[in-house]
């Protein structure tokens, strides 16, 4: 445990990536195997579930402090951070004790956790508190509440095993995908120059693209190059394997159980064979919007009134697997051939082929492109007929071009401290826009703005406060904000009856005034224009 802490000590000392790479491989070198699997586990981003509530978290930290739950809680709002809050307002102590190795920490105090009663739990909690140093209980209290943040990119992770076994990256990325356990064995098996660890439900590492640099004529000849649809839905890997089916999200997450239309549809592939492709609300031939998808992800049982609701199609556009063999390294002018030939003999409208768009030249693309809302896509994807798959998000391959995305001039309303980093400043903020002479809250944003910008804001937010309600502060409707967002959808959940995708903010609008700012009636002819679209 605490050559955990001190590798975790190490990366937050550092912003040079080579730096934080190197202690990454420092600390492999060093670890034990049963040390080192649990450490590749949440360095990756992987969670266990919270083992303690948060108002349990914060009870029992107030009761181990000696002070006030009205104390404890204006700390909290102070610093922004619950583990943090409970790693300062604990009195001192530990640091010199040796502590457990972390296997046997995560084993012997985290996974118990979960079962025990309140007294279970303030008798392991207090017990650790009590052992471990100011950043110790930090990083103990991030385990339990599943939110270690650590600076470090799983790819840069994937790049520090990869220099200590000498293997590729990719090799790494893909042993680290599909469902693995944290041990020892584990671990060796991913360092191992020949390795058998790979899972019948294994995926592979996505390929991600980038937002497409200047201006398409600057790729080339437009005959080098396969223009698809850019679609709005879940990315997602079907894997058909030795009689069975897995459904795999891009966050890796086995949706297989959430999808049984398709899962059944898979049944009609060969063994051997992975699909990479976007699961979409689909109905009569047309795309529905991404809202009508969300309906049913969450959701433990799946009536049939869901399914009618929201039903879905997997529309594939690359081929990963074929016959057992992995063809990522083959051109995309020979995986695309293929993967037309698997859907057709398949002959299964869920297992649909994502269209490729013919183009002349980079102009008519451009007109094409413009009809997009229309389509409701987001956009063009662009791939090198020659590239393989490859791993993660290099340049120079794929690239996605997307339309402008829709814009709402919105007034700032709420404001709220952030997280990590950003956890003593007002960074997490709610917009409105005008009904008659009042402000409905439209869209919350976090990002956008510049760190001068941030402080600007927050700086406003500390001398305009009007009201609190807990950690959130209203403030004078005085800030003008263009707003941009991918999609807009009505939603009887928000007040003012729309829901909007991926909000954020593209400027401040210094020259406008609260009053300038949009209406709501603005907003629902917006609305009514995109669905007038489709």
């Amino acid at each position: 445990m605490k050559r955990f802490q001190e590798l975790l000590a190490a990366l937050d000392r550092t912003n040079r990536t080579s730096g934080k790479q190197a202690a990454l491989v420092q600390y492999f070198r060093d670890a034990p195997p049963e040390d080192a699997a649990w450490a590749v586990y949440f360095l990756t981003g992987r969670k266990l579930r919270q083992a303690v509530s948060s108002a349990e978290l914060r009870r029992l930290a107030a009761e181990e402090a000696g002070i006030p739950d009205w104390l404890f809680e204006e700390c909290y709002d102070a610093v922004g951070d619950l583990a943090e809050t409970v790693a300062l307002a604990l009195p001192p102590g530990g640091g010199g004790r040796e502590l457990p190795p972390l296997h046997e920490w995560v084993r012997d105090r985290l996974l118990p956790l979960r079962d025990l009663d309140e007294a279970g739990k303030r008798e392991i909690l207090t017990r650790s508190w009590r052992e471990l140093s100011p950043h110790g209980r930090f990083v103990w209290n991030k385990l339990i509440t599943g939110g270690l943040r650590l600076g470090v990119s799983r790819q840069l992770v994937i790049r520090a095993l990869a220099e200590l076994s000498g293997l590729p990256p990719g090799v790494i990325a893909h042993r680290l995908m599909g469902d693995w356990e944290p041990a020892a064995g584990f671990y060796c098996e991913l360092l191992a120059p020949e390795s058998a660890a790979s899972s019948l439900s294994q995926p592979y590492p996505f390929f991600l693209a980038h937002p497409l640099e200047g201006h398409p004529p600057d790729l080339g000849e437009p005959g080098l190059w396969q223009a698809e649809w850019k679609w709005d839905g879940i990315r997602a890997q079907i894997v058909r394997r030795n009689g069975q089916t897995f459904i795999w999200s891009r966050g890796e997450e086995l949706m297989t159980d959430r999808f049984p239309e398709l899962t059944a549809a898979a049944r009609r592939l060969p063994d051997g064979c992975v699909l990479d492709g976007e699961i979409l609300p689909w109905r009569d031939g047309r795309v529905l919007p991404f809202a009508v998808l969300q309906t049913r992800v969450g959701r433990k049982s799946l009536t049939r009134a869901v399914l009618q609701h929201a039903p879905v199609v997997f529309l594939a556009f690359d081929l990963l697997e074929a016959d057992g063999t992995d063809v990522r390294a083959k051109p995309l002018r020979w995986r695309r051939p293929e993967l037309e030939r698997l859907l057709e003999s398949a002959g299964c409208e869920q297992l649909s082929l994502s269209p490729v768009i013919p183009f002349r030249d980079w102009e008519e693309l451009e007109r094409l492109r413009s009809t997009s809302r229309e389509r409701g896509v987001e956009g063009v994807m662009l791939k090198r007929l020659d590239s393989s798959y490859g791993v993660g998000r290099p340049r120079g391959d794929w690239w996605k071009w997307k339309v402008e995305p829709l814009s709402v001039d919105c007034v700032l309303m709420y404001a709220q401290r952030g997280h990590g980093k950003r956890a003593s400043l007002y960074t997490d903020y709610t917009f409105g826009v005008w009904d008659g002479d009042r402000l409905v809250p439209f869209a919350k944003a976090y990002s956008g703005l510049t760190d001068e910008e941030i402080r600007e804001v927050d700086a406003f937010v500390r001398r305009n406060t009007v009201e609190r309600f807990g950690p959130v502060r209203a403030v004078r409707p005085e800030l003008v904000f263009e707003l941009a967002f991918e999609g807009i959808q009505r939603s009887s959940r928000h007040r003012s009856g729309v829901a909007v995708r991926f909000p954020r903010m593209a400027r401040w609008r210094r020259d406008k005034r609260p009053s300038d700012a949009d209406t709501l009636q603005t907003v629902l002819a917006l609305l009514e224009r995109t669905e007038g679209d489709r």
